[in-house]
């Protein structure tokens, strides 16, 4: 579902002497329906794009819609229990917590409201006010059932990771590195970024995030550019992936209000979360847009070590730029 796109900036080159030489070996390539790019500083060169490639596997074999054959796909049929990995049920665990924390406006179980609005699987259909509360009568992220290693959920229901299963794969490959004692590396897949110690030239990892605009615009891209120091990095928006309404004019954005059934309709752009996991940024960035901004910065606000930076328009339709204290010292620039 990610559509913001982050460069990565500053690529560093070798240099150093004999006795200092480090490398600072590069993986790249599509997954997950989006591209990634991993960047890690080893004393010799490595090349682990095959075990990058099996994490994606093993995570989109846990968890993507777009697999029939996956563990989500199957629970998602429905009213069966179904032994699932320990990557489901870490995720499952951390999206139950962050619903209670957001009082169920951040909702893995939205997926029958994504697939109604035309942002699944599946095109958009006729929508009126039946339809979508048919579709809300089978939201509810505590209808979810856990049995020792195994998951179920009601005939009907669809659980839906993509508001974080990006970031945790940003955090799964990060452990693998740091099991294999990497102490420095960028990761960034689909636009949500991780990154941990310096790069090659020993300067800490920047990030430029994209303004909020529906195309690119290369000459003046960056609505800022982050000095990303053991943290994580989310930005999630809604003004890339939409549809509008050929007969009414009105725009729909792919964050859905789980309480509403409607997409989330307020005056946010963007927000970009900085937080110590990966998956804790990229669903907090969903739950922000959600709730809008004063109740999203008030929700940030109150959490320790996690940092905000909110894209809004006003009443004359003009951007406007809020962050939470601890964020303007990772902006420089």
């Amino acid at each position: 579902m990610k559509n913001i796109v982050l460069a990565i900036i500053g690529l560093a080159l070798a240099g150093c002497d004999a006795e200092s030489i480090v490398y600072e070996n590069e993986s790249a390539g599509y997954a997950q329906g989006s591209t990634y790019q991993i960047k890690y500083v080893t004393e010799s060169q490595q090349d682990w794009t095959a075990q990058f490639d099996s994490i994606f596997n093993s995570i989109d074999q846990s968890m993507s819609t777009y697999k029939d054959e996956s563990l989500i796909s199957i629970i998602n049929h429905g009213d069966t229990l179904v032994e699932v990995d320990n990557l489901f049920m870490e995720v499952l665990k951390r999206s139950s917590e962050i619903s209670d924390e957001s009082d169920g406006l951040f909702d893995v179980t939205v997926g029958p409201l994504v697939q109604l609005w035309g942002f699944g699987k599946t095109q958009k259909i006729d929508i009126d006010s039946s339809k979508v509360d048919s579709a809300k009568s089978l939201i509810g992220y505590k209808q979810i059932e856990v049995q020792n290693n195994s998951v179920k959920v009601p005939q009907g229901f669809k659980i839906d990771f993509n508001s974080i299963a990006q970031g945790y794969t940003v955090d799964v490959v990060a452990h693998f590195l740091e099991k294999n004692g990497v102490r420095s590396y960028m990761i960034e897949v689909g636009g949500e970024v991780r990154a941990k110690g310096k790069n090659q030239k020993d300067n800490f990892w920047k990030i430029g995030v994209d303004k909020p605009l529906d195309e690119i615009d290369s000459e003046d891209r960056f609505q800022m550019i982050v000095e990303l120091r053991n943290k994580s990095l989310a930005t999630s928006g809604n003004y890339r992936k939409y549809w509008v309404d050929s007969e009414t004019g009105i725009k729909y954005a792919h964050t859905i209000d789980p309480k509403s059934g409607y997409p989330a309709r307020n005056q946010l752009l963007s927000v970009s979360i900085i937080a110590d996991e990966c998956m804790d940024a990229d669903a907090y960035a969903t739950a922000c847009m959600v709730m809008g901004l004063p109740n999203a910065k008030s929700f940030i606000e109150a959490k320790q070590g996690v940092e905000a930076y909110f894209i809004s328009t006003d009443e004359n339709g003009d951007w406007k730029v809020t962050y939470t204290n601890g964020f303007e010292a990772f902006i420089i620039n």
